[in-house]
């Protein structure tokens, strides 16, 4: 995923095209095999889904998490707007299409899943999806943790392609190390940025297993959405003739704040766990680096300047072209 995203953003969109329709191909196969489940009868395990479910609030928040994290790569495209060709009408309209068909594939996911396993086996089950294709394909349940394996690459590789933009705009704004906002000079990628997010992603991934790392960067995003919507509504109060690519109505901003609230708050009174405890500390960490490097300017200036000529040698990558001081 390093390479691609180093190499080209055209390659980048081709691999994530193919990647993409395969994933949807897969969630179809699986829907057929539920539908085709339903339609001999199997509906028994239809109407138990919620048997023995908690409805205290933050056993729902904690839920939750799982639920929303396969829905979190709506964000990716309003971190690229830079790169999109008129923003302000593809934006809306990739968000406004892909939302609800994502949601109806995945809705209907989870029906044929339950047409077919109980809820105690699905609780038991190390995955759902392979023992559904077990259960349901025959010869063909292959194709489901292939389907699998491929949905998770693609959706990887378009959350890289969105952090590093996040980061390598960070550079640019002087909240990040400054080699961060250099591009490639052959490919016009920010080598740097996508390289320093490979790095990061290793370390947590050799930290923790899939729950945990889940729960830890849920608690992350959404605490962070909910100070991107205090921020965003500010700037709607302070800064309302600032020209903006596109605009939501207001209450949209409100709601998200209030959910991010809802997840950020209660999870912690619920399951005060350690890895909400070391999500506190990082960003505890963060504060603390940007008083000191970011606000007050006291930066180790003969460090960075052999930093930034190693990692420019390394990637072959220089400021660009627009590059503000």
């Amino acid at each position: 995923m390093t390479y691609i995203n180093i190499t080209s953003v055209k390659l980048f969109v081709k691999v994530q095209n193919i990647f993409g329709v395969c994933k949807v191909f897969a969630c179809l196969i699986v829907i057929g095999g539920g539908a085709y489940e339903i339609a001999k009868g199997n509906t028994g395990s239809l109407g138990k889904g919620f048997e023995g479910s908690t409805t205290s609030p933050g056993g729902v928040a904690l839920a939750l998490y799982s639920g929303l994290w396969a829905y979190d790569g709506w964000n990716s495209v309003t971190v690229v707007t830079e790169e999109i060709i008129n923003p302000g009408v593809n934006v809306p309209l990739s968000i406004s299409i892909a939302v609800p068909l994502i949601t109806a594939l995945y809705v209907s996911m989870n029906v044929a899943y339950m047409a077919v396993l109980t809820p105690a086996e699905m609780v038991s089950v190390p995955a759902v999806a392979v023992a559904f294709g077990d259960r349901v394909l025959g010869r063909g349940s292959f194709l489901v943790p292939l389907g699998v394996a491929v949905a998770t690459f693609g959706c990887a590789l378009s959350v890289q392609f969105g952090v590093t933009r996040v980061c390598y705009t960070a550079a640019r704004g002087g909240h990040m190390l400054e080699v961060f906002s250099y591009v490639n000079v052959k490919h016009l990628t920010p080598a740097p940025a996508v390289a320093f997010q490979a790095v990061l992603t290793s370390a947590f991934i050799l930290t923790g297993n899939i729950r945990t790392l889940i729960d830890f960067a849920s608690w992350f995003l959404w605490f962070f959405y909910g100070l991107a919507m205090v921020a965003l509504l500010v700037l709607r109060r302070t800064r309302a003739s600032s020209p903006r690519p596109y605009r939501v109505p207001t209450p949209v901003p409100c709601a998200v704040l209030a959910v991010a609230l809802f997840l950020s708050v209660l999870p912690l009174v619920h399951d005060p766990s350690l890895k909400y405890l070391a999500a506190l500390g990082f960003i505890a960490l963060g504060v603390a680096l940007y008083t000191v490097f970011v606000y007050h300017r006291k930066t180790p200036a003969a460090l960075l300047r052999k930093f930034t000529f190693i990692t420019q040698m390394l990637f072959q990558s220089v400021p660009p072209a627009e590059h503000e001081d």
